[in-house]
């Protein structure tokens, strides 16, 4: 009786998820009409009035994001959890990548380039949100900060819910926010769009993290490395490449909008591949659903144990020594300026260039023919993470990156000349940069340290990009070349500390760093 009650449980939550998902679906649909009567106008549509379909289409959105979350919430949460706590899910050291593997791989890698063109498209909708409304710079860059300033709220929340609805609803839910978020195409004024793009950062924010966990938990040990490199740096690039894309086609004929519109389609493609996307082994032996479990592990070679393992010692619960410390401030500098150079000199660089003289559809063409051009980067940053140097790896994308800076300085002050290779260096180098700095951090510290450092590291990323877009505001104009100079310091001093710091991680089994801090001891 239990079972069926349960199995009607299940069924009643599927259903609840896709009544959600087709109410939001109609709410954003319910906007289009007036961006098709903009029409006429070059699509701006900057002090229209909202008609009663639009304002009812944003309450189908909230009230069907409630209602999918509704179906994707697990019931008896305590007990699960409580259930799960020690519950370990891991592949054998030496086995080999199935198609399984390959497939989720693959998966993720257009989950992410989904999840990365969000913000990534906020450069390419400046130069028209600044034309369109009439409002200077300083003005709107109150959108990119909001839509950061929700990707670090949507850190710290999304760890949580992945914890309580599990790795693929998290994804999920992020996608039916994606399709919600895409009114902000539709929204007549600045403030409307600010206060979507804050939602739509809360969304991707936790996208990565989740991702890094699901891959740990389904590949074997000996190809965790290069695999969360070489998914999360082909998620960067690719989404960079898509934003930079769909702008230089679409922005000419229908306007900066149309990239906001755009997450209509790529949201629900998202929900579409969640069908691919398998749940947590952990997740489901915690909710009972042990043969979906085992058949989890069986597609994927993993296995299920009871920890059997428990921090001693002083050190169990706090960073000490200065090795630790110089390691943590390496990596926190090196995110730091990822962030300054991603959400900060790259997000102005279209409209530098339109300012230059460079028309929208060359400037956005040529950061989409860099962006290609840092594809084989990505292998190339998954190689050397694995057969070569974990440490170094990362000091030589810090390098490239460093090397983009000098030269868009000497751009700047020559007053002339091809901004093709700047451009391709640092976009090269940052995607290098954010494709190895958190598996490095990973794998860095201690197990008792490892969540918190390396969250910090991530979020190292987005304060960069909070510091950029303040500068704006506060109305601190700086050009590219005086930009590039700011960020080379940080960088610079990175790369040092990286070089000094860093310790080689290739080829070693996590529980060796533990050892050696002399915080692990088996439980007798």
């Amino acid at each position: 009786m239990g079972s069926i009650n349960s199995t009607l449980s299940d069924r009643q939550a599927v259903w609840a998820f896709v009544l959600g998902c087709v109410a939001v679906t109609i709410g954003v649909v319910a906007h289009l009409p007036m961006f098709a009567m903009a029409r006429s106008m070059g699509y701006r549509m900057a002090g229209m009035p909202m008609d009663g379909m639009m304002l009812g289409g944003m309450a189908l959105i909230v009230l069907g994001t409630l209602v999918a979350a509704y179906g994707l919430l697990p019931r008896n949460l305590a007990a699960q959890r409580a259930a799960a706590a020690d519950i370990v899910v891991a592949a054998p050291e030496d086995a080999e990548l199935s198609l399984a593997h390959w497939g989720l791989m693959a998966v993720l890698v257009v989950a992410l380039v989904i999840d990365v063109m969000k913000p990534a498209s906020l450069g390419f909708t400046v130069p028209g949100m600044i034309s369109e409304y009439g409002v200077p710079k300083r003005t709107v860059s109150l959108v990119p900060f909001f839509a950061l300033a929700g990707t670090v709220t949507g850190s710290v929340l999304w760890g949580w819910i992945a914890d309580v609805y599990g790795r693929k609803a998290s994804i999920l839910l992020s996608a039916v926010m994606f399709v919600g978020t895409s009114i902000c195409g539709a929204m007549p004024s600045l403030a409307w769009n600010i206060a979507m793009c804050f939602m739509m950062g809360a969304a991707a924010g936790g996208m990565l993290p989740v991702t890094y966990a699901l891959l740990a938990e389904m590949m074997p040990n000996r190809h965790r490395g290069w695999s969360l490199v070489l998914v999360g740096g082909l998620g960067a690039v690719g989404g960079y490449f898509a934003a930079s894309g769909i702008s230089a086609i679409l922005q000419p004929v229908f306007g900066w909008r149309i990239l906001w519109l755009a997450n209509l389609p790529t949201g629900l493609t998202l929900v579409l591949l969640g069908a691919l996307i398998p749940e947590s082994a952990k997740f489901l032996l915690a909710r009972g659903r042990v043969q979906e479990a085992e058949a989890v592990m069986r597609r994927f070679g993993a296995t299920a144990t009871r920890a059997s393992v428990r921090i001693t010692g002083p050190r169990a619960t706090a960073l000490t020594g200065v090795k630790l410390y110089g390691k943590l401030a390496a990596l926190s500098i090196c995110a730091l300026s990822w962030g300054l150079v991603n959400f900060g000199l790259l997000l102005w660089l279209p409209a530098d260039l339109v300012a230059k003289g460079y028309s929208v559809g060359v400037s956005s063409r040529l950061l989409a023919e860099s962006a290609l051009i840092a594809f084989p980067t990505v292998f190339l940053a998954a190689f050397l993470y694995s057969r070569w140097s974990t440490k170094w790896s990362l000091a030589v994308m810090i390098a490239l990156t460093l090397a983009g800076l000098l030269l868009v300085l000497q751009l700047e002050l020559a007053g002339s000349g091809s901004p093709v290779l700047p451009v391709a260096l640092l976009i090269v180098g940052t995607n290098g940069i954010i494709a190895i700095v958190l598996p490095y951090a990973a794998e860095s510290f201690p197990m008792r340290v490892r969540g918190r450092a390396t969250g910090w590291v991530a979020a190292c990323t987005k304060a960069g990009g909070l510091i950029a877009q303040g500068l704006t505001i506060a109305g601190i104009a700086l050009s590219m070349g005086a930009s590039s100079l700011m960020v080379m310091v940080p960088t610079a001093l990175s790369l040092v500390l990286v070089a000094w710091f860093g310790r080689e991680t290739r080829g070693r089994d996590l529980r060796d760093l533990d050892a050696d801090n002399g915080q692990i001891g088996h439980a007798g």
